[in-house]
């Protein structure tokens, strides 16, 4: 008999246990998705009431055009009917001017004859008119049933002239008749094919704060969304529901017959709740991921390291920020399927070389960032150099290719006080290893001469060593002549060590290569060449050396627009002394 009972009993247990789960669960997601459809109408009600504000306006801009002709033509308007014909569109049924508040012109006149009436003393006009007259207002009246057909909104703006004392006299009107719905068609339209029922409404007048239809469905709508918004001091109001209403009352149905098994409903709540808190786990974990690697992308790992650096404002650690070399001849040699597979390889080199409680992130295109929690730059840098110099590679079409990587690297607190100057600090250190040829491994230290140069184009290692003419490259501003590279060739034709001995003595500015009383004329030379539509220049002056004498040269340069660096001068310099030493025979045979 026990087990009798315990084998109906607890299963009505269950039953009664696992009903007041389902209840509870249909009320609640009933709630949520009505929530979730008044939010959805909300957006929708302010979208829409947006795009009919800007729709009336436009209409009633007419009003405010033909008004600024009239009040320019001193209370003359020319050619109104043309004027008139270039505003009309297919949402008004005519436009007026009422002067002295008598309506005189209308356009188009066909059909429209009967209009033209003293609105000023009209029983059912003269009064909303007068009140624009009086306090200088724009009034909406309607909609009104047109005797053409149809419903309009009559807008009439007041028009006032002052005379040479600054006294206003008024004019009279200027009015345009919307049709009714033409002029928010577009707009009623789409809120139908949303699946809403509507209602548009409107003050009557000014001073009566009663709401009178417009347009939509001519039913009370029971518990709308409602948006209010104001046209020229006149509130208007749209309603909008769902036709379906804000239940999906099927869905309960269906959620509620679902629900006979007990056992499986609840397994099946518990499922979707778990489902539930997975995606939004899975939402979270997508915003702050790069798609194509895995990794965190910039606004997580800023986020990461960030909510690291206030929790351990004390600790010592190290940013790194890497990228491939040459990533765009990849892009475009092996295509760019090729260069989302070198991403994803190295990607997943670096996770498999760091430790887990290192962050890791991709800035975007083939720049990627390394937080290393608790250490120093002098702990990990023996780590850093192994990993950039180890192979990497990546696969097209089933064969293997290879790439590397630059490395840049900074310390804080010792270099920086944030995270976004320890990021740049690393940047600067990444960009000297691209300037001193690429696929290194370097570290910021204060005082060390570390600027943040533009990414250039080309392959700045080969040109700087097998280049056998003196070649440098500045900006082509006539105020910042700034030197941005110069080949070795150069660095020994001027007697430097070093690119930082070419940048001291020359104050970074290419015109002080040049001796200081030709430096005017050259200046005008080349950009005279410029000028005239050529992109070469050629000129001839007396270069300065680190050691303050000079040698002649010439200046074969070329202006080039860069992606990264705008325009720029590309200058291959040429020693005369060694020319006419080693080509003067060829010179003396061009001269005959």
């Amino acid at each position: 008999m026990k087990k009798l009972k315990k084998r109906f009993i607890v299963p009505a247990v269950v039953f009664i246990l696992g009903m007041c789960a389902l209840i509870g669960a249909i009320y609640v997601v009933g709630e949520s998705q009505e929530q979730q459809n008044r939010t959805n109408a909300k957006l929708n009600a302010m979208t829409y009431t947006e795009r009919i504000y800007g729709e009336l306006m436009e209409g009633i801009g007419v009003t405010d055009s033909l008004k600024q002709v009239v009040i320019s033509g001193d209370g003359n308007i020319n050619r109104f009917y043309d004027i008139a014909a270039n505003m009309m569109d297919d949402s008004i049924q005519s436009i007026q001017i009422a002067p002295n508040g008598v309506v005189s012109e209308i356009y188009p006149e066909e059909s429209n004859e009967s209009s033209k009436i003293d609105l000023i003393n009209d029983s059912d006009r003269g009064e909303i008119s007068r009140y624009a007259r009086d306090n200088d207002t724009v009034i909406m009246q309607g909609p009104l049933e047109l005797k053409q057909g149809g419903y309009g909104i009559a807008v009439r703006n007041p028009v006032y002239l002052e005379n040479e004392n600054g006294q206003k006299s008024f004019w009279g009107f200027t009015i345009v008749i919307l049709k009714v719905p033409e002029i928010f068609s577009e707009s009623v339209e789409a809120l139908s094919s949303f699946g809403y029922k509507y209602s548009l409404q409107k003050f009557a007048s000014p001073w009566d704060d009663t709401y009178e239809w417009v347009y939509g469905s001519k039913e009370e709508l029971n518990d709308p969304v409602i948006y209010d918004f104001n046209v020229y001091g006149y509130k208007w109001r749209l309603e909008i529901l769902p036709k379906s209403g804000f239940y999906n009352n099927r869905y309960l149905l269906y959620l509620f017959i679902g629900g006979g098994v007990i056992v499986l409903l609840l397994a099946g709540l518990t499922a979707a709740l778990i489902s539930i808190n997975e995606n939004r786990k899975n939402f979270k974990r997508l915003a702050v991921t790069d798609a194509l690697t895995g990794i965190y992308n910039r606004h997580g790992f800023d986020e990461q390291v960030e909510q690291y650096m206030r929790q351990n404002p004390q600790k010592h650690c190290v940013v790194a920020m890497l990228d491939i070399d040459d990533f765009k001849l990849v892009n475009d040699v092996y295509g760019h399927a090729a260069g989302d597979g070198a991403l994803q390889k190295l990607a997943e080199s670096m996770k498999q070389y760091f430790s887990k409680d290192v962050i890791l992130g991709r800035n975007g295109g083939d720049e990627f960032s390394i937080f290393m929690p608790d250490c120093t730059v002098e702990e990990v840098k023996p780590f850093l150099k192994k990993f950039t110099g180890e192979t990497k590679k990546f696969y097209c079409k089933g064969e293997e290719h290879t790439f590397t990587i630059s490395l840049g690297f900074a310390e804080y607190p010792v270099l920086a006080d944030d995270r976004s100057q320890l990021m740049r600090c690393a940047d600067m250190a990444l960009y000297e290893v691209k300037m001193r040829g690429k696929n290194g491994c370097m570290a910021y230290r204060e005082g060390e001469r570390i600027k943040s140069r533009a990414k250039l184009g080309f392959a700045v290692k080969d040109i700087i060593d097998n280049m056998p003419g003196a070649f440098i490259v500045y900006r082509a501003d006539k105020e910042n002549d700034e030197i941005l590279l110069a080949n070795n060739e150069l660095l020994r034709l001027t007697g430097c060590k070093n690119m930082d001995e070419l940048l001291a003595y020359t104050g970074k500015s290419f015109r002080n290569l040049i001796r200081p009383d030709e430096q005017e004329s050259c200046q005008k030379s080349i950009w005279s060449q410029i000028n005239g539509g050529h992109s070469n220049d050629y000129i001839f002056f007396h270069m300065r050396k680190a050691d303050g004498t000079y040698i002649s040269v010439l200046d074969h340069g070329r202006i080039v627009d860069s992606v990264h660096n705008g325009r720029v001068f590309y200058v291959m310099i040429m020693d005369l002394n060694a020319l006419q030493r080693h080509y003067g025979d060829c010179l003396e045979l061009v001269e005959k």
